[in-house]
C-alpha cells in the first residue's frame, strides 16, 4: 500500500460554508491522527478559495460562499476512475495533480516515466512534486490548464477535476485509440470515452458516481451565483403560483434529480430553510433572473405552494424530472451513450432523450 504521510499533514477538515478550518495533527508531534485520516477512504479538502492548508493558520474562519478548490479524492474513487480508463502496461497516462496521491497510486501502477501530472496551481504542482520526490517518484509534473493544450500526446486522460465538456485540446492530445474518463460538472456523472476515428470520442456514462470540483481558470472560481435581486425576488410573489402535487424535494440531496435538472438548466443555485413551525421553504434561482420558492406546511396532508418568476419555470423543470422518474423508475442519464465530436461537443443520449453539454 502506497504512503501517504508525504501528504498528510496538508489535510484540513472543513466543516460547513463559513465554518472554521481546522489544522490536522502535525506528524512531528507523535499523534496517529494524520495516519488515520491518509489511509481513510474520504475526500480530505486541502484548499478553499484561494486558502491552501500549508499556508493558512489553524483556526482561520472561510468566508461564506468560498469553495472547495483542490483536495485529496478518497482512494477507492481514484482506483474506479483507474479501472475505467483500463491501464494497460505500456500506457502513457495524464492525469490531475491535487495533492499528488492520484498521481502516486499512478506512478506504481505504470512507473514514473509514464505519468504526467498537471495542476493549474503552482503551489500545488511544486509541493506534490517535492514530496513524490521525498518517495522516491518522479513522474513529469507542469503547472497548465487542462482545458487548454496539453504537453504531450497520451494513452489515457483521467481528470479528478469535472468538465463542463470534454475540451477539444484532449482529443487533440489522445492517441489513436486513446482514452479519457472524466466527470461532468454540475452532475454526479463519470464519463468513459475511446477516441474515434473522426477525431471525436465514444463511450457511456458509467453506474459509478462522481462529484468532483469543477475545473478554474485562475487562482479561485469567479462569482457564478445569480445576483442578490433574484433572491430578493424569490422571496416576492409570484408571476406563477401553482400547487406541487410532489412533497418538497432539496436538489442538491438527489443526485439523479440533479444532474439531470444541471443538463437541461445549468447553473441554477439552491437554498433551504427551515422555520421555527417546522415549515420548510426552498428557494431556487439562476443567473439569468429565473427564480422559483416553494413552501410545505409541517402538516404532511398540506399542499406545497409554488411561486415562480423570470423567463424560466425552474420548478416545472423539476417537476418534470420528477414525473419521469416516477413514470419510468430512473432517469434517462443512466446507462446513457456518450458521443463527443471532434471539436469536443458533448452529447448523451439514451432512447429518445437527449442533452448536449
Amino acid at each position: 500500500m502506497l504512503h501517504k504521510r508525504s501528504w498528510a499533514h496538508m489535510t484540513r477538515r472543513v466543516t460547513g460554508a463559513g465554518a472554521v478550518v481546522e489544522a490536522a495533527e502535525d506528524m512531528r508531534g507523535g499523534d496517529t491522527a494524520w495516519l488515520d485520516a491518509a489511509y481513510s477512504d474520504t475526500t480530505l479538502v486541502t484548499r478553499i478559495g484561494t486558502a491552501h492548508a500549508d499556508l493558512t493558520a489553524p483556526g482561520t474562519v472561510v468566508p461564506y460562499g468560498r469553495w472547495p478548490t483542490s483536495s485529496s479524492t478518497l482512494p477507492s474513487l481514484v482506483v474506479t476512475m483507474y479501472r475505467h480508463a483500463a491501464l494497460a502496461d505500456t500506457s502513457r497516462l495524464l492525469v490531475t495533480t491535487g495533492t499528488g496521491y492520484g498521481t502516486a497510486l499512478a506512478c506504481h501502477r505504470l512507473g514514473d516515466a509514464q505519468v504526467t501530472s498537471i495542476d493549474i496551481d503552482p503551489y500545488l504542482v511544486q509541493t506534490a512534486t517535492d514530496r513524490l520526490n521525498d518517495i522516491g517518484l518522479r513522474p513529469h509534473t507542469t503547472v497548465c490548464d487542462i482545458t487548454g493544450e496539453l504537453p504531450a500526446d497520451f494513452d489515457r486522460i483521467v481528470s479528478a477535476v469535472a468538465v463542463s465538456t470534454v475540451p477539444a485540446s484532449w482529443l487533440t492530445a489522445l492517441r489513436p485509440g486513446g482514452r479519457l474518463v472524466t466527470a461532468i460538472a454540475g452532475t454526479c456523472l463519470l464519463v468513459v470515452a475511446d477516441k474515434t476515428e473522426d477525431g471525436g470520442a465514444s463511450g457511456y456514462v458509467t453506474p459509478d458516481k462522481a462529484s468532483f470540483m469543477a475545473t478554474r481558470a485562475g487562482d479561485d472560481y469567479h462569482p457564478t451565483l445569480p445576483v442578490t435581486d433574484v433572491w430578493e425576488k424569490a422571496d416576492g410573489d409570484g408571476e406563477t403560483i401553482t400547487t406541487s402535487p410532489y412533497p418538497l424535494l432539496y436538489v442538491p440531496d438527489s443526485w439523479d434529480v440533479q444532474s439531470n435538472l444541471h443538463l437541461k438548466a445549468p447553473g441554477i443555485d439552491h437554498r433551504i430553510h427551515q422555520h421555527d413551525d417546522g415549515t420548510v421553504t426552498l428557494r431556487m434561482a439562476h443567473p439569468d433572473g429565473s427564480w422559483a420558492r416553494a413552501t410545505a406546511p409541517s402538516r404532511h396532508d398540506a399542499p406545497t405552494a409554488v411561486h415562480q418568476g423570470g423567463p424560466r419555470r425552474l420548478w416545472e423543470l423539476l417537476e418534470k424530472i420528477r414525473d419521469r422518474l416516477n413514470t419510468w423508475g430512473e432517469l434517462p442519464i443512466h446507462h446513457a451513450r456518450v458521443t463527443v465530436a471532434p471539436d469536443g461537443r458533448t452529447t448523451l443520449s439514451r432512447g429518445r432523450w437527449s442533452a448536449t453539454l
